[in-house]
């Protein structure tokens, strides 16, 4: 079963401490795309100016990623400049042209529409909020957001909220969202607003999946050398939504898995400059990871009884 993916595509200007890449393939629908592209179908609704290089659509086209939504319009492609500092945990916006992006008003397909899996990706509410309207029933919909949106659009991204089953955000917009720095009550106090299950991003710590009744949480997995972390959180997003529509499923341990593929993602995406990484992975590297990732948070053998004596514990 194939998944929607709606968001941006950019070209991105990156300087980390380990160098710097000017104009490289960026945005949320491409790392989400890119991500979910290794498990099931993925089509893609966006908007691109006409100076958008061929190659990369020839790329995502290699990829399996339908484009037939990529709008190409006349104008320039958005763009996004940043520079992290030496941690790679803080980052600065040097530049920010919207161009096309500023006018993007997706349109669906009658096929889109269809679609049973739907990631709304890091835009406007009111452009997710559309999107919802056109869609055709969708068995699981899943939506990230972020600071600006919470601040400046909040009455429309509770419209969007009240109709998804998951969200994805990370833990300081977690806290502005819900108005509280404990990320347990803050789990409790966005799911009330709509979405039935949470994931809260946590950065370098991980992650936490909140559902009605449960509580799941991994840690990130160690990665030796990161070069950039754009785009982390979307391709952690593309490979949560590409597993469950692999496997068909919604229910707890799926989830669970999807959570621990979606880390699985992210981790190689760190690994270079854009989606460089991960649009070079294989499906053995990627189901490698997932095993070596079982074996990081395995802390015991529960078929095997070490004689611990419970009745004695108060």
């Amino acid at each position: 079963m194939g998944i929607l993916v709606v968001g941006s595509v950019a070209l991105d200007s990156v300087i980390t401490p380990f160098g710097a890449k000017d104009e490289i393939l960026g945005g949320s629908a491409i790392y989400s795309c890119i991500a979910a592209s290794y498990f099931t179908d993925v089509s893609m609704v966006a908007v691109v100016g006409d100076d958008f290089p061929e190659n990369h659509t020839d790329f995502l086209r290699a990829k399996g990623i339908d484009t037939e939504g990529l709008q190409r319009i006349p104008g320039k492609t958005f763009r996004w400049k940043g520079k992290y500092g030496d941690d790679l945990n803080s980052r600065t916006t040097l530049d920010t042209q919207l161009n096309v992006f500023a006018d993007f008003d997706p349109k669906l397909s009658s096929v889109h529409r269809q679609c049973p899996y739907l990631f709304l990706g890091n835009i406007d509410p009111d452009l997710q909020y559309s999107v919802l309207q056109q869609m055709q029933q969708p068995k699981f919909v899943v939506c990230d957001t972020m600071n600006i949106w919470i601040e400046n659009n909040r009455d429309s991204l509770l419209k969007v909220l009240s109709k998804i089953d998951l969200l994805v955000i990370n833990d300081e917009e977690a806290g502005m969202l819900a108005g509280t720095s404990n990320v347990l009550k803050a789990a409790k106090e966005i799911m009330a607003m709509g979405p039935e299950r949470l994931v809260i991003k946590r950065g370098e710590y991980g992650a936490i999946l909140f559902g009605p009744r449960t509580v799941f949480s991994v840690p990130a997995f160690p990665v030796e050398d990161v070069f950039d972390p754009t785009g982390a959180g979307d391709s952690f997003a593309g490979g949560l939504m590409g597993y469950i529509a692999n496997v068909a499923s919604e229910d707890e341990i799926t989830l669970r898995k999807a959570v621990v593929y979606g880390s699985v993602m992210a981790s190689f995406n760190v690994a270079d400059f854009g989606a460089e990484r991960l649009g070079a992975l294989t499906f053995t590297e990627i189901e490698g990871r997932y095993r070596e990732f079982c074996k990081v948070v395995l802390f015991e053998d529960f078929n095997k009884n070490d004689g611990m004596k419970f009745d004695r514990i108060p």
